[in-house]
């Protein structure tokens, strides 16, 4: 599924952005809309120059990161876990149904989990910077997700949505249910939803 184009200019500047953001756990009911979702994906890992690179800067440009995003409360996504594909900015459907309360199960309880419309998940495959960098290439994936994260808190803000970054979960448990590979870990999960 195409998204629609994200816009590259907004109403609200970096600098009110910085000032606004904070952890929201608690969410309203309602929908994340697709123009919304498109452009917090694309804040994420969306391609912004030349070369394919990215809005969230990588260690040598080696893009271990995957990003997913989790429907439930989505307008135009029925409920699922979708891929984001960066360079074509669309989605892939990998798994159909509504998966935030067993994710929320996986992370410890967390009803900010089960109560958000979307959960944006980012993975890292280590091999993908590692293989360039050796041991201290995990400590570049960290910084990559950290980047990408805030990236998407500060859109989250700028789009007058609520947001919170996860971190406790169970690694593991999240990877199989959502069906990754070994080689690639789930790192952070950033639930999404109205204030």
């Amino acid at each position: 599924m195409r998204l629609p184009e994200p816009r590259r200019r907004g109403e609200v500047s970096l600098e009110e952005a910085l000032t606004r953001r904070r952890s929201i756990r608690a969410f309203k009911q309602g929908l994340v809309t697709v123009d919304e979702t498109s452009q917090l994906l694309w804040a994420a890992q969306g391609i912004t120059g030349e070369n394919g690179f990215r809005a969230a800067p990588s260690g040598g440009a080696t893009y271990p990161l995957e990003t997913y995003v989790v429907a439930g409360d989505a307008d135009g996504l029925e409920p699922g876990l979708y891929h984001y594909e960066p360079a074509t900015h669309a989605l892939t459907l990998v798994k159909s149904g509504d998966m935030r309360a067993e994710l929320s199960e996986a992370s410890l309880g967390q009803p900010c989990v089960r109560n958000a419309a979307i959960i944006i998940v980012l993975s890292a495959v280590y091999e993908r910077t590692t293989e360039r960098y050796g041991d201290r290439g995990k400590m570049y994936v960290h910084m990559d997700v950290g980047h990408a994260a805030e990236n998407v808190l500060l859109q989250a803000t700028a789009l007058g949505l609520g947001a919170v970054p996860v971190g406790a979960f169970r690694t593991r448990t999240i990877g199989s249910m959502l069906g990754f590979p070994e080689t690639e870990l789930a790192m952070y999960l950033l639930p999404i939803g109205r204030l």
